[in-house]
């Protein structure tokens, strides 16, 4: 049974974004036609897989951040 302990989302470097990533079989993926972005297992027809890099910058460009906890990731406001 659950312990019911919250465990806090903490802000991750790309490094570790990517090698979470790597681990689950996840990819850089943009919403298309938007400037959304998530991870992706490259399997969905709304999303374009993009590299790293473009991944990278449009973080940069809108002021978002990687936070992970228990191995889960999410995309947030820095």
């Amino acid at each position: 049974m659950a312990s019911g302990i919250h465990m806090a989302m903490q802000k991750i470097a790309i490094e570790k974004a990517k090698s979470l990533a790597k681990i689950k079989g996840l990819k850089p993926g943009k919403v298309k036609g938007t400037s959304g972005i998530q991870f992706t297992k490259g399997e969905n027809n709304r999303l374009d897989v993009i590299t790293w890099d473009e991944f990278e910058e449009i973080l940069g460009i809108r002021k978002l951040a990687i936070y992970e906890s228990g191995g889960w990731m999410k995309i947030m406001k820095e």
